[in-house]
């Protein structure tokens, strides 16, 4: 078989088994399996022991909650909910644990329809609630379940608004009281929490979060908990089995939930810690509890402790978004191996919607810069092809003059290429090269919450899915609707190896033309953005060719 047509199946089979290779979600170091195994990563320059924060020598020693030990872990008082309501989600928390019962998200829709709710990044039930806390004073007090009174029944904050903050207070006995106070902000996803107690002592604290994924992370994306440590960078947890545990110590800029739309983030003003990270698999339904743990360090004035300053970014994974709050909460949109060239495109992409307002039409823009990148390169192949089509009567001489002579065979054929300055392998050149750009731009397509139900025009009214036509009656099995986008790729794939020259013998002809076929099947449940890339891609290859064969000799 010809080296080029060797090469274009390999290509092709690449394509494949690169998906089945690159597009795992890198968790590696995360996954921890077998029952009730501890999995530990531990900061190599932290000595839990030795490094214990010490309070300033003039500050008071807090004292133990004594009284509080027999407290029971749920009050008896019924808590009412609190509303949250600014441009951007409306929020409610419950004064059982003033933790958040619900967190929907106003600009994004849990479907493409008109009247689907927004999204709720809250799917758990009391008392596990996100932002539940336990305290330690001696013994370790749960206050998930327990009654804070609210400051306000409700907040409403429009454009423009003054930050609101919502303080919950809850009763430790008859002197000792815990405050937990969020202040909200009406164009932002950024929500600042402190933590402090009065009256009484505390040594540590635990904050939770619990998330029950809507889906589960495959090979693709990625849903579950996670956290970045300067020490390990970013660690995606996935737990196999019911009690399965992830254990880390050290710094830390952030832990959080989600998946590869939306995250919950606690966020350290003081990574340094040290920090308690504990995940663990609760049960069957991939409930999963994560917990923060810190040492109580800084003691107020008077009889007040403060626990604990943070951060919570509750909201979309959008990339300018992410990288404005810091503390390299931009490191969650992860695109694995293909990080470096997939974020430039998002980039590109981000900037270009600016301006037409249409992610269909970015793509477009993208596909032509990148194709004029590649223009000189995919010029002289296909004037190579060319050349190499009008060699073939005199490669088929020098085949059948040393057919028996493999060695001199080569030789000659090196000499021959040498002197009419072709290479036989530059057909397929172009292609390899953009097959990174393919990859990338999938892993986009797949993960960023900007293209998340992004129309294009007609029936295309979500770049991020497979392309349908959905006409009334008409219903193929497998697919549903008519891949109409995937047709005309697959069409202009066809057209274009057609306009190529080819030196390939009947044999190797006809195993060629089975290759747009392969790549419409395999293109069928791709999103449909990618698709309308690699058409543009076709298309403009088509121009190209037809420049070529026209005007080159």
């Amino acid at each position: 078989m010809e080296t080029r047509a060797l090469l274009a199946i390999v290509l092709s089979i690449a394509v494949l088994a690169g998906f089945q290779y690159f597009f795992g979600n890198q968790m590696n170091s995360g996954m921890v399996a077998g029952n009730g195994t501890n999995a530990s990563i531990v900061d190599k320059n932290t000595n839990l022991a030795g490094n214990e924060a010490k309070p300033a020598a003039k500050s008071p020693q807090p004292k133990p909650l004594k009284n509080l030990v027999k407290l029971p872990e749920t009050s008896d008082v019924k808590g009412k909910d609190v509303v949250i309501d600014t441009p951007l989600f409306r929020a409610v928390l419950s004064e059982n644990g003033a933790a958040f019962k619900h967190f929907v998200l106003k600009k994004y829709k849990q479907t493409i329809e008109k009247d689907s709710p927004g999204v709720d990044l809250v799917n758990v039930s009391p008392p596990l609630l996100p932002l539940g806390v336990k305290i330690m004073s001696g013994n370790e007090i749960d206050l998930r379940a327990r009654y804070f009174k609210a400051s306000s029944e409700s907040i409403k904050l429009e454009s423009g608004s003054e930050p609101a903050t919502l303080t919950f207070e809850c009763r430790l006995g008859d002197d000792a009281t815990l405050t937990k106070k969020y202040t909200f902000y009406p164009g932002r996803y950024l929500i600042d929490y402190s933590m402090s107690i009065k009256g009484a002592g505390a040594d540590r604290y635990t904050l939770f979060l619990y998330d029950k994924p809507y889906q589960e992370s495959t090979r693709y994306i990625f849903s579950g908990p996670s956290y970045y440590a300067p020490s390990v960078g970013l660690e995606e947890i996935s737990l196999k089995k019911p009690g399965d545990v992830h254990t880390y110590s050290g710094e830390l800029d952030w832990l959080s939930y989600g998946d590869n739309y939306f995250m919950t983030a606690l966020i350290t003003l003081d990574k340094t810690g040290p920090w308690d990270v504990r995940i663990t698999l609760l049960n069957e339904e991939k409930l999963t509890e994560s917990s923060l743990s810190g040492r109580v360090t800084r003691v107020a004035d008077g009889d007040k402790i403060h626990l604990c300053d943070m951060k919570l970014y509750i909201g979309p994974k959008e990339i300018e978004r992410l990288k404005q709050v810091g503390h390299h909460l931009s490191k969650a949109i992860n695109f694995g191996w293909f990080d470096p060239i997939a974020k430039p495109l998002l980039y590109v992409l981000n900037f270009l919607y600016k301006y037409v307002h249409n992610y269909g039409v970015c793509i477009i823009i993208l596909t032509v810069v990148i194709k004029l990148l590649f223009w000189p390169l995919a010029h002289k192949s296909a004037q190579s092809m060319k050349t190499m089509q009008k060699l073939q009567p005199k490669l088929q001489k020098l085949k059948e003059k040393y057919g028996d002579d493999k060695e001199r065979l080569n030789k000659e054929l090196m000499q021959l290429y040498r002197t009419y300055k072709v290479n036989p392998m530059s057909g397929c050149l172009p292609m390899l090269l953009q097959i990174p750009v393919f990859f990338a731009l999938y892993k986009v397509l797949l993960q960023a919450i900007e293209l998340r139900h992004a129309p294009f025009v007609l029936w295309i009214n979500d770049l991020s899915a497979p392309d349908r036509l959905m006409i009334p009656g008409v219903h193929i099995p497998v697919v549903g609707g008519i891949p109409v986008l995937t047709i005309l790729m697959g069409a202009s794939m066809y057209l274009q190896q057609k306009m190529s020259p080819s030196s390939l013998d009947p044999t190797q002809a006809k195993m060629m033309q089975f290759l747009p076929i392969i790549f419409t099947v395999m293109f069928i449940n791709f999103p449909s953005g990618l698709v309308l890339y690699w058409l543009v891609n076709n298309i403009l290859s088509i121009v190209q060719q037809y420049y070529v064969n026209k005007f080159t000799d």
